[in-house]
């Protein structure tokens, strides 16, 4: 599908994924959890994949750039060697993995995630800590690392995960959107050769892409007033309900 075979409601459908993206990449992780099923309605998936990747690429560099001094780079680089893992064995695994059956089993794995990390409130005081202290260990870094890289190059899922791992760190929201900022701009950027290769990405993507660069701009900047505007408490519990949501949503996919 081209530029010109799109219409009015394609259009409309486009640009409100645009802007949700940017909100989402500077402002709340989650608010894009429409952006898949709206995607998935303007163009056929093999496409929608491409398109997409273009669209959060684009988003990223925003995030990037604003958050240039909040990127926690210890952390990211302990994600990497698991993200560049998943990235590849999604990649040799893509025409043979069934992708509804992946979200299912994306959204059961973060619901009981989700779940243990409330439980895990619920724990003596010294039982705490020692949690507290496992989840910053390389090991759980590259367990959640090779997820997202996976579940993100096979089904564009990987935000629900990255979230729940973010979540448990304790981070202060501007650090947390500045380190999931950085992470997957590194991360899209790992998946352009591999979407390129498959032609996911090609030049009437990109010329799909650079038409929603209004949309995404303005959510980007409606991201960070956000983002300044919501006390930690409270971005802390609407990023937790937009990522179970987002978790049903994967659960309910067919």
């Amino acid at each position: 599908m081209t530029l010109s075979e799109l219409t009015a409601y394609q259009w409309m459908l486009l640009l409100l994924c645009g802007l949700l993206i940017g909100i989402a990449k500077t402002g709340v992780p989650g608010f894009g959890i429409l952006v898949v099923p709206l995607m998935a309605m303007v163009f056929p998936a093999r496409a929608s994949t491409g398109i997409l990747l273009g669209m959060l690429i684009t988003a990223d560099v925003f995030a990037a750039i604003y958050y240039r001094y909040s990127a926690q780079w210890k952390l990211i680089l302990q994600l990497l060697p698991g993200t560049i893992a998943g990235v590849i064995a999604a990649a040799a695994l893509m025409k043979s993995v069934n992708d509804t059956l992946l979200a299912k089993l994306i959204g059961i794995v973060v619901l009981v995630m989700l779940a243990g990390r409330y439980a895990a409130n619920l724990l003596p005081a010294g039982t705490r800590q020692s949690l507290d202290a496992l989840r910053t260990h390389w090991s759980i870094a590259t367990l959640f690392g090779s997820l997202a890289g996976f579940t993100s190059m096979l089904a564009n899922a990987a935000g629900p995960v990255m979230t729940l791992y973010l979540l448990s760190l304790g981070l202060d929201k501007k650090r947390f959107v500045g380190l999931n900022a950085w992470y997957f701009f590194l991360l899209n950027w790992l998946k352009v050769p591999f979407s390129a290769g498959q032609n996911f990405m090609n030049k009437q993507s990109l010329l799909i892409d650079a038409a929603t660069f209004p949309a995404i701009a303005i959510g980007a900047l409606l991201g960070v007033w956000l983002l300044n505007k919501l006390p930690q408490k409270v971005f802390e519990i609407v990023v937790t309900v937009l990522t179970a949501a987002a978790a049903v949503k994967l659960l309910l996919s067919h």
